[in-house]
This record gives structure tokens, sequence and C-alpha cells, in this order.
């Protein structure tokens, strides 16, 4: 199982120096969406320039005009992209595609999606796809659960993801599980004091 590590709503210095502390550390450093408003896939391709250890992966959160920004984003860096399970089918064809050309890696973000959408996009046999507990929910949500019965509804899907208030205990809950591909953290290390630290300690109970 993989630690991804979302890096979002901080200004760009706060971004290069947490990326400086984690690149090489965790297996893949996310760039969230606030970053990608706030200073665009061109300032982020300068600002991160250089030799990655980590995989990179923007989340852009792709809607619509799918392949143009999906291939802006893999012109900037990007191993991996995220796009909307709430787009056309459509629109994830012709992203998937892009991805499998380029050789890299989607993300199919599954939030606020219904079952019955989820079984008309299950084909894409090489994509990740996302649990991801919104922010701005209220609701409860058990990861470990919530993966247990997307694997047993959704059986073909290989590759799953998980993200939503994950700390060191679901994450010790979900690498005993076996289920997902990756994990994904975000204020448990990077508003932690010593953000280096919380990854290594999240980085030995996953493996």
């Amino acid at each position: 199982m993989k630690l991804q590590v979302a890096i979002d709503r901080v200004d760009l210095e706060t971004a290069k120096r947490l990326v400086q502390q984690l690149d090489g550390v965790v297996d893949i450093i996310e760039l969230g969406t606030s970053l990608i408003k706030d200073y665009g896939f061109l300032q982020l391709k300068k600002a991160f320039a250089g030799t990655w250890h980590s995989e990179l992966l923007y989340d852009g959160k792709t809607i619509d005009e799918g392949v143009y920004e999906f291939e802006k984003g893999f012109d900037a860096g990007a191993d991996i992209l995220t796009v909307m399970a709430a787009s056309s089918v459509d629109t994830l064809t012709k992203v998937y595609d892009v991805t499998q050309q380029r050789n890299k890696q989607i993300f199919i973000d599954l939030m606020e999606v219904n079952e019955e959408k989820i079984q008309t996009i299950q084909h894409f046999e090489h994509a990740i796809y996302g649990l991801h507990h919104s922010k701005d929910s209220e609701s409860t949500f058990d990861a470990a659960d919530s993966v247990a019965h997307f694997q047993a509804t959704f059986p073909t899907i290989k590759h799953i993801s998980v993200a939503g208030g994950i700390d060191l205990t679901t994450a010790q809950k979900l690498a005993d599980q076996g289920i997902v591909d990756s994990v994904i953290v975000g204020s448990k290390i990077v508003k932690d004091e010593n953000p280096l630290q919380a990854a290594q300690k999240f980085m030995e109970v996953i493996r």
C-alpha cells in the first residue's frame, strides 16, 4: 500500500518546503486543487521543476475539457491526474486514453457519485478509483468499512484509493485489510509540527 500526502490550502513557499521534506520519503505527493487554482500548471511546473523521487499527482478535479486539461497537466510534470467520476463517460474515456498514451496514471474521484454511475465507469482497467469523503460533508466516514463495501460491490475494480480523515489507526486498519493500493493523508502530516516525522510514522504503519 502506498502513502499519498496531500498538500493543499497553503502558499507556494510552504508547499515547496513540504515537498523538499517529503519527496522520496512518501510514495506519492499530491499538489491539491487549491494550489492549482491559486498558481496554475505553468507556475507549479516552474516551482517544482527537477528530478522527483516520489510520484507527483496534480488534483485538478477535471470534469470537462478533459483532453486539454490532462495534456497540460502531464506537460507540467504530473505522473497522476484526477478526474471527477461525475464527468460524462465520454470525458472519462478520453482522459483515460490520453493517460494510456502518455504511460501515466489516472485517478477517478468518486466523490458524491452513486453506485449506478460507478457501474457505467468501472471498466477502466488501469485507473485508480478513489473513495473520497468530502471535506465539507458533516456525515461520518469509516474508511475500512467503505473500502470493504466497495470491493464487494465492484469486484472487477482492482485499483482503489481512499481519503478522508485518515489517521494512524485507520491507516493500520487499511494496511491490514489489504484492499487499497494507496491511502491519502493530508492534515495529519502537513499540519503536524514535524511533517517529516509524521510521514515516517505513517510509512512504518502501512509497510
